[in-house]
């Protein structure tokens, strides 16, 4: 008969036995490239953008919220930023992700006509930029057909603003909307530890076009967040989604 020492017997339990490490991730918008305007006559625009991570429990259920923006910068044709290492960068925002769950990242692009208003907002969002609120159940149901703008703007109420991203584009451009949807367990699936998703936003507006092609990151955090830790392989994401811009 075969004989397992002790210790080995209480080194596979031990492993068995064993927590699973938590996953956080991390949104990060990376490029904005700018190949045709909005405003053809002052040629240039000034943007913004808003996004957000939304976590899910196993039983669909929205248990959190964090939220980030970036701008308002003046963009001209054909320019194309780095945004995490522009003066004013877009910085990361992070949230765990629940065991068997998943969690949905959004971003808006906003071409802004009320820069004092605009300002604000940002100014607000700043505020509260990375802080985890929750549980935004109450704003966010499974049955819900959400846009990327409407998990912005729960996440804003959420996070104790009172207000609703919508009341602040009555005179703004909506450009476009981005959501990706990624589950815990494809996460851990995951050897890259990127995903890149590229979004192209395009449209008309009474005789002016614009073409802006923007990407974000999330990165797949194993345990808790690490300073200075290393950027890992990444994967790319084709086609994104991405919804079209509101009617103007």
């Amino acid at each position: 008969m075969l004989k397992i020492p002790l210790y080995a017997g209480l080194l596979v339990l031990a492993l068995a036995c064993a927590p699973t490490k938590s996953i956080t991730a991390e949104l990060q918008p990376t490029t904005l490239q700018a190949v045709n305007l909005e405003e053809t006559l002052s040629r240039r625009d000034e943007l913004m953008l808003a996004y957000s991570l939304t976590s899910y429990d196993a039983a669909n259920r929205a248990t959190a919220v964090v939220n980030g923006g970036w701008g308002v910068e003046v963009v001209r044709k054909g320019q194309q930023l780095n945004l995490p290492t522009l003066a004013n960068p877009a910085l990361p925002i992070q949230l765990p992700v629940p065991p068997n769950g998943r969690v949905v990242a959004s971003l808006v692009l906003i071409e802004v006509d009320d820069y004092n208003r605009a300002q604000k907002l940002l100014e607000q969002v700043r505020r509260i930029h990375n802080i985890v609120a929750g549980p935004a159940s109450f704003l966010l149901t499974a049955t819900e057909v959400l846009t990327p703008l409407r998990y912005i703007a729960a996440g804003l109420v959420a996070s104790g603003l009172g207000m609703t991203l919508m009341d602040h584009l009555d005179d703004d451009d909506l450009l476009g909307q981005s959501s990706v949807d990624l589950r815990e367990a494809d996460l851990r699936q995951n050897r890259q530890g990127y995903v890149r998703v590229p979004v192209v936003f395009s449209g008309q507006n009474l005789r002016d076009a614009f073409d802006y092609r923007l990407s974000y990151d999330i990165r797949l955090i194993k345990g808790r967040p690490k300073k200075n830790q290393p950027a890992p392989t990444r994967l790319t994401v084709s086609p994104a989604v991405a919804a079209p811009p509101a009617n103007k």
